[in-house]
């Protein structure tokens, strides 16, 4: 049994039909999305379906594996931001994936980061955008993802930022690093086309 055959079994038996649509969703968008921008459709494939493994996991057990797997400790009660850490690293172990591209597109699908590879790209915005998803500005997203995957990324990482902060929540740092580094992509595109 090849590993996405594996993971999907993995899927089916153990998330809800809740996360089970919206993994899917992602995984048939991260496809989609790596043949518009040339990315390794298998990784991208592979990243989506194991993107959200310890997502809905209780704070409790999600505490658990962010000290035994020696994560930062800014990761303890916050499932947000715990779930993706915890999953790159049990990805390791669970599916024998060894892939650092793979890895980091899970580990960093809802901070963003800066540099970025095509692949965590399209991960962290086929997570925002995929048919399930439904809030303000979704839309537009969406349209903005047909002309350009950093616009697209920039504009989910700038309703990110706005949100969390209305809310009181923590704002990662790799968020704030990942809307400076979009910023200056789109700089230098503009720059680029102006020549």
């Amino acid at each position: 049994m090849d590993s996405i055959s594996k993971i999907i079994e993995y899927i089916d038996k153990n998330f809800s039909e809740k996360r089970r649509v919206h993994t899917y969703g992602v995984r048939d968008t991260a496809i989609k999305l790596a043949e518009k921008y040339g990315c390794d459709k298998e990784k991208a494939e592979i990243a989506a379906l194991l993107h959200d493994m310890y997502r809905g996991v209780a704070v409790s057990v999600l505490n658990y594996h962010v000290k035994h797997l020696g994560l930062d400790k800014r990761y303890i009660d916050n499932p947000n931001l715990s779930h993706g850490k915890i999953a790159a690293e049990m990805i390791k172990k669970d599916f024998n994936i060894d892939d650092e591209d793979i890895i980091n597109a899970v580990s960093f699908h809802t901070t963003g980061r800066s540099h970025m590879s095509l692949l965590e790209k399209i991960i962290y915005i086929a997570d925002a955008v995929e048919p399930g998803r439904d809030y303000p500005g979704v839309k537009e997203l969406r349209e903005i993802l047909e002309k350009d995957l950093d616009m697209a990324c920039l504009a989910s990482i700038d309703k990110t930022i706005n949100y969390v902060l209305s809310e009181g929540n923590f704002l990662d740092k790799d968020t704030i690093d990942a809307k400076k580094y979009f910023e200056k992509i789109i700089k230098q595109k503009e720059k680029t086309n102006d020549e």
